[in-house]
């Protein structure tokens, strides 16, 4: 007896979505202010957007982690409720997230058998292992199916992360920042195998990412974000990167100069100088697991000099930060400013003028329920004028934060909140104001516009150029290989805590520092 056939039997192949007037409110904020959008069946698109645009939202809508408030999710044509991420899954919507979300314990075999959610209680390892294995023949990746995810470094666990929702064929794949862990050369080929799947008809992509150049290399098409609201759609070949980012920052755009307008501060001499600004020798510092994460390193920073740090996310740069700013012990080695040693105690930064902008500021360089104004105080809250005789002097302290909150642009309540209270943007731009205020030696700053918004990205390295135009010693540690290739005078690479490369940025070949950034040389 031949069985009925269902009325709608599930369809496979790449999806048609659209969202039409998709609206999120979370309180008295608007997250998403009716967003429309179609990605096409096949198609790779892309969703760019500063930080607290909505992008995130939007895809956690789709993905059925958050309800909507308003509008609707259609799939092929018809309107379609999606309450949660187990319907999501099965219309054929898989998403890839920022944070890992790997069983540790299991290998990659367990991990991939475990996205699929309906296991048998009894598994053929055999048949599973041979159909795993086929499946990674059709992928370019290279993974151990009996490697466990902390032997993983986070590229590979990235593209773990992307095989696992692969392995279940969706209609749509969602990526959020995908690239954020990779080297470029990875990023390339994470993306171009995504791209070559949609381009086979196999499913639609939409992708979140805050870099033009994997939207001008890989998408077909661009949605631009904006406050929630959608200001842009457009096919990635009638729009150029310019465009793109006056779309994302909007009309203030003219306003603030683009970094590309800023003129490079001509390229000083410094070789006639004898001691480095900042001499670090023989570095080495354990990591939070207790093994060594530092292993000897070497630097030397002059007077009127950007050295950039590059690197894969975890190979060493955090922890290299925090020996300096002391912030992680030191197991060995010296750090000099301008040949004094240097231990980083509040006295060291005050006498050999050292500041820093360290990542993650509300927790690394705040007091989060202190206000803005006494945040902005720590570093000499205790000295004329802001103290006279042992006496502070509060009302000069508000009075300098008030100037500050308006000289840098940041948006608060007033400088009595508490620095929590305001958004990541604006708590940089306040440790920002305090930490380049006066003469400064040596700033150390690590990825100090991870996150921000472009206006403030230009702003922030405006202020890193100005420190070395008047001769300090600038150590830029980032992840973000153009923001080193466009203010560094020389770039060195850290791979498993060492510096593994150095080159003058002028002349540097990015696949040549990516190769040193995968381990590729040792």
């Amino acid at each position: 007896m031949i069985a009925p056939v269902e009325p709608h039997a599930p369809p496979t192949g790449a999806m048609a979505l659209e969202t039409f007037e998709l609206t999120k409110v979370f309180g008295d904020f608007t997250a998403l202010d009716a967003v429309s959008l179609r990605v096409e069946p096949g198609s790779v698109h892309a969703l760019l957007g500063e930080n607290g645009a909505g992008k995130s939202t939007l895809v956690k809508c789709v993905a059925g982690y958050q309800a909507a408030d308003g509008g609707s999710v259609m799939i092929d044509g018809r309107e379609q409720a999606i309450p949660n991420p187990t319907v999501a899954r099965t219309l054929g919507i898989g998403m890839v997230y920022q944070h890992f979300t790997l069983a540790p314990g299991m290998t990659v075999a367990e991990n991939l058998l475990l996205a699929r959610g309906d296991l048998p209680a009894w598994v053929d390892w055999g048949r599973e292992r041979a159909q795993l294995a086929r499946f990674l023949e059709t992928t370019p990746f290279r993974l151990d199916l009996d490697a466990r995810p902390a032997e993983l470094a986070a590229g590979e666990k990235q593209k773990l992360e992307l095989l696992k929702q692969l392995y279940l064929q969706p209609r749509l794949l969602i990526l959020d920042e995908p690239t954020s862990v990779l080297t470029p050369q990875e990023a390339d080929e994470v993306l171009g195998h995504v791209r070559d799947i949609a381009r086979a008809g196999q499913c639609s992509v939409l992708i979140i990412t805050h870099k033009f150049r994997e939207v001008t290399a890989f998408a077909d098409a661009v949605t631009v974000l904006r406050r929630g609201r959608a200001v842009h759609h457009g096919r990635v070949c009638d729009t150029s990167p310019q465009q793109l980012a006056q779309r994302m920052m909007g009309e203030t755009a003219t306003g603030a100069a683009p970094m590309e307008d800023t003129p490079a501060a001509p390229r000083r001499a410094v070789a006639d100088e004898t001691t480095p600004h900042l001499m670090v020798k023989g570095l080495s510092a354990m990591g939070d697991r207790g093994t060594l994460a530092l292993h000897g390193i070497d630097l030397a920073v002059r007077g009127g000099e950007i050295l950039g740090v590059a690197g894969v996310s975890g190979n060493g740069q955090r922890e290299l930060v925090e020996a300096l700013v002391g912030q992680r012990r030191r197991l060995g080695g010296e750090v000099r400013v301008k040949g004094q040693p240097y231990h980083a105690t509040r006295r060291d930064n005050a006498r050999l003028q050292v500041r820093s902008l360290p990542e993650e500021p509300l927790r690394n360089a705040c007091v989060a329920d202190l206000s803005v104004a006494q945040n902005m105080a720590l570093r000499d809250f205790d000295r004329p004028p802001l103290s006279v005789a042992g006496w502070l002097r509060s009302r000069q302290w508000r009075q300098r934060a008030r100037a500050w909150i308006t000289e840098y642009g940041i948006k608060t309540r007033g400088e009595q909140a508490p620095i929590r209270s305001l958004s990541g943007g604006n708590v940089q731009r306040a440790v920002l104001a305090r930490e380049l205020a006066g003469d400064i030696q040596v700033l150390i700053a690590a990825n100090p516009v991870f996150g921000l918004d472009f206006a403030a990205v230009a702003e922030i390295h405006r202020r890193l150029l100005r420190v070395r135009e008047q001769g300090g010693a600038v150590l830029l540690v980032s992840e973000d290989l153009d923001e080193l290739l466009e203010l560094a005078d020389r770039i060195v690479v850290m791979s498993e805590g060492r510096v593994v490369f150095e080159t003058d940025a002028a002349g540097a070949s990015r696949q040549t520092i990516g190769a040193h950034m995968g381990g590729g040389h040792h």
